[in-house]
């Protein structure tokens, strides 16, 4: 199964086949969506080959009711370093975090760098500045490695260097396996963009992109990737995903379960991604073999795999 735009990238949503599918997307949403082009969603995929006539029909007949798919496994390289740190050929995924995604924008007035006196500042740039360092904090305090924080965009403006910022844009992302420890962190978050904002004088604009509940994968699914990897003499770390994937979307209609194996270094989302042969087919060997047993049958060659 190949699902549309799991990375946020072309209309900035990220797993957009898995939400359809999942019924967890609305003809609004995508209604807003354009490419940095003006292209609409909607133009796109007819332009694909498998649009529709307006946002709502593309959904209507996409969503898959909860019960029609028995079990969905996907397969995926860790994105993390710890099975090749540890040895372990195959992870099994027993739960899948789930990011909140927000923008924030400041706006000050700017001015000359010479002209412009210190104490009569109110300078954008030096408020997001001070709001990456409070994502980072917040998520610290909380004491869980599962917990993570990212300022993934900082854009100030003009971005000369004769002038004060006069407009600065973060995005964040925060990520954890619990949702409630999550959405804490999320509003000490905000509470910073508000005291920074008022304490520099500047203007202060918050949208939240996305707030999507975590899952646990089933346990089941869990059993039989751990009973597949010992029939293939293979050793298994149970782990967490703290990536986004389309698993995350399909637990809500679907039993759900995740595979991972090595890549280099723990490297992802980068030209030097890499994932070994040998890696790569035990991940399959061990999909087929899951599938097999979830579905009540047996693969009568081992070879094949």
């Amino acid at each position: 199964m190949m699902f549309t735009s799991e990375e946020p990238t072309r209309f900035k949503l990220s797993c957009i086949g898995s939400r359809a599918m999942a019924g967890a997307l609305t003809a609004d949403t995508l209604d807003k969506k354009l490419d940095e082009n003006g292209t609409s969603f909607l133009e796109a995929a007819n332009a694909a080959g498998y649009g529709g006539s307006s946002h709502k029909d593309v959904l209507t007949s996409t969503k898959s009711p909860k019960g029609t798919v028995d079990y969905f496994v996907e397969l995926h390289i860790e994105q993390g370093p710890l099975l090749e740190q540890e040895e372990k050929d195959i992870g099994v995924v027993t739960a899948i975090a789930a990011p909140a995604a927000l923008e924030v924008k400041f706006s000050g007035d700017g001015g000359h760098a010479g002209a412009q006196l210190m104490p009569l500042r109110n300078d954008a740039g030096l408020a997001a500045a001070e709001l990456a360092l409070a994502v980072e904090a917040h998520t610290l305090a909380t004491g869980a490695d599962d917990t993570v924080g990212t300022t993934g965009i900082f854009e100030i403006s003009p971005n000369a260097v004769n002038s004060v910022p006069r407009e600065a844009r973060l995005a964040i992302d925060v990520r954890d396996i619990d949702g409630e420890r999550r959405d804490a962190v999320v509003q000490a978050i905000l509470y910073s963009a508000a005291q920074i904002a008022m304490k520099r004088k500047v203007r202060v604009n918050i949208s939240m992109i996305n707030q999507d509940p975590p899952a646990v994968c089933d346990d089941r699914i869990q059993s039989a990737v751990t009973s597949a990897a010992a029939e293939l003499g293979l050793s298994t770390n149970r782990m967490v995903s703290r990536a986004y994937h389309d698993s995350l979307f399909m637990a809500r209609i679907a039993p759900t379960g995740m595979i991972f194996i090595p890549c280099k270094n723990g490297w992802s989302h980068r030209p030097d991604e890499f994932a070994s042969e040998k890696d790569i087919g035990n991940g399959v060997g061990v999909l087929a073999l899951t599938m097999a047993q979830l579905s009540d049958g047996v693969w009568q060659d081992k070879d094949e795999l």
